[in-house]
């Protein structure tokens, strides 16, 4: 096979990316009868045009995250799914914690199902959060963090969050995740979110994601953090079994929430 041309080698390469969802430098090298870095260059080429994405060794079979709309919009969009979710993580939640909350149309819902909680301090980055906490309940402690508005999201990025967030404590942080997948990781596609979400994940060692089914085994084009930086995914139950399996063999605890 060592004498295939380059657009046919890497038809075969994303032949086998369908079949397997991932591939090996070395494995192709063998298969090929090429070098590795033949396999490599093919692969750089592959993913600088969108086919795939580069992993250790390798490289992983992109399967987009949906483009998201507004915030507003989205919150009409599978809301008994999204309903469900949260309702599951508020039970996560206990009178008397210091709790994160970023933003997102699931994350909106956890914070409406906090309104009975008692001595709750909920630090976010996302306006409409925190109106609906100040609203709702003298009894807890609403912080909002500053930067700069993105408007379509309602949530603060940016320097000025970067420079607050580690001014204060949390338990455990709850966010939203546009895609998340095995060896891609926690992704978004809004590069500027990157730092203030990292800068969020050093807040507190647990994690809890709220993601529905459609989020999970896809990819986005900014790289946030390795899937086993969560350590609790609370999902629905379109969720795949083997995804959600898979998840759990790297001790990640996944909580599927009933409609």
């Amino acid at each position: 096979m060592n004498s295939l041309l380059k657009e046919e080698r890497q038809r075969l390469i994303l032949e086998a990316l369908q079949e397997n969802k991932k591939v090996g430098v070395q494995d192709l090298s063998r298969r090929f009868g090429t070098s590795e870095v033949t396999i490599r260059r093919d692969l750089q080429e592959l993913a600088s045009s969108g086919m795939l994405r580069r992993a250790h060794r390798g490289a992983i079979l992109v399967n987009p995250a949906p483009p998201e709309p507004p915030v507003v919009h989205r919150m009409a969009l599978g809301q008994q799914e999204k309903e469900a979710i949260a309702c599951q993580a508020s039970e996560l939640v206990c009178d008397g914690d210091s709790i994160f909350i970023g933003s997102g149309s699931t994350t909106a819902y956890l914070a409406r199902h906090l309104v009975g909680r008692k001595q709750l301090t909920v630090v976010t980055n996302a306006l409409n959060i925190a109106a609906d906490l100040a609203l709702a309940n003298e009894n807890i402690t609403t912080v909002v963090t500053g930067g700069v508005v993105r408007s379509d999201e309602l949530s603060l990025l940016g320097h000025i969050v970067e420079l607050t967030l580690p001014e204060m404590r949390v338990e455990k942080i709850f966010m939203g995740m546009q895609a998340i997948s095995i060896e891609g990781g926690l992704t978004t596609d809004h590069l500027p979110e990157v730092a203030t979400a990292r800068k969020v994940f050093d807040m507190a060692p647990e994690l809890i994601v709220l993601a529905d089914h459609s989020k999970l085994n896809t990819l986005a084009a900014a790289f946030i953090a390795p899937v086993t930086r969560m350590t609790t995914l609370v999902t629905d139950a379109g969720a795949d079994a083997q995804f959600l399996a898979r998840l759990e063999g790297l001790g990640i605890r996944v909580i599927i929430a009933e409609n």
